[in-house]
């Protein structure tokens, strides 16, 4: 169990090293046209990265669950509907707890 709360903070320190690094930025940096266009397509790599993760088993098969494939496409509706990157991610988030409840 040590092994597993050493990881937690590991993680932990990194994170907050990486946020550090972000706002100590100069402004001239967050400002470049290349560090835009990258900012602007990180969620869609990360949302991308979520569903790659949940849509495989831990027998490395894809297992398909309707609940995800229903949770994806609110996530299509709510960025068809042009909402910000963490409104898609709490309505998939809710259609998935809603229909975990129901089942």
């Amino acid at each position: 169990m040590t092994g597993v709360w050493v990881a937690v903070v590991v993680a932990s320190l990194g994170c907050y090293a990486l946020k550090l690094a972000g706002v100590s930025l100069p402004a001239s940096v967050l400002e470049r046209d290349d560090v835009q266009r990258v900012a602007a397509m990180l969620p869609v790599a990360m949302l991308a990265a979520l569903v790659a993760v949940e849509l495989f088993d831990s027998a490395g098969s894809l297992g398909l669950d309707l609940r995800l494939l229903a949770a994806v496409a609110a996530g299509v509706v709510a960025l068809i509907l042009r909402q910000s990157f963490l409104v898609v991610i709490i309505v998939a988030a809710v259609t998935t707890a809603v229909l975990r409840a129901l089942t």
